[in-house]
């Protein structure tokens, strides 16, 4: 399926909030550590007993329809994906000095974050991820990034696979990223990275 993918100010951001950002967790990637780190890090996908959904938007807080009046959002890159009927169905947040830590300061000056990548559940399975991971690399780009950082979790398989499959590669496992944030505490913080 092929969408149209044009980049949105504030005024549109609910409508890129009313995309679910969900996805179903049958598995997740469990950190196998040899010789306390120093023999390195394994991701083994281990099968879990009770699938279970996770829902991105389910904080209000984080819903895109509040990204402007929570971040600064002026540079950074916002794009929509619709139908052929206009439907919005994906939309990808490309954040510029973006508040959280493991894409802060400390990384390359030039790097971008993919702050969000969303496609509707209806629609996915169609190419439009790739379609979209490419325009979110095309703004990067374009506004002089050299890099585009991911960050996602370890119950987060799919995505994994996907951001592999768009040339991505794994320059970190923070096993212990998420030990303040109840809700996500047991799993392993992976920071992505493409070259631009």
């Amino acid at each position: 399926m092929s969408i149209t993918i044009q980049e949105i100010g504030p005024d549109r951001f609910a409508q890129y909030g009313g995309i679910p950002s969900r996805f179903e967790v049958r598995s997740i990637l469990r950190v196998e550590v040899t010789g306390a780190g120093l023999g390195g890090f394994q991701l083994v996908e281990e099968r879990i007993d009770q699938p279970f959904v996770r829902d991105y938007d389910q904080d209000s807080e984080d819903n895109p329809a509040r990204w402007a009046s929570r971040f600064d959002v002026r540079r950074w890159g916002i794009l929509l994906g619709t139908s052929n009927a206009g439907q919005p169905v994906a939309g990808a947040a490309i954040a510029v000095e973006p508040p959280i830590f493991p894409m802060s300061r400390f990384q390359r000056a030039d790097l971008a974050a993919l702050w969000d990548i969303r496609v509707d559940p209806e629609h996915r399975r169609q190419g439009i991820g790739s379609q979209l991971f490419r325009a979110a690399a095309g703004w990067a780009r374009a506004h002089g990034y050299g890099q585009l950082g991911i960050e996602t979790d370890s119950s987060n398989v799919a995505a994994c696979r996907f951001y592999a499959r768009q040339g991505c590669v794994l320059g970190a496992i923070h096993r212990f990223g998420y030990v303040g944030v109840p809700e996500v505490a047991a799993y392993a913080m992976l920071l992505w990275y493409l070259e631009l």
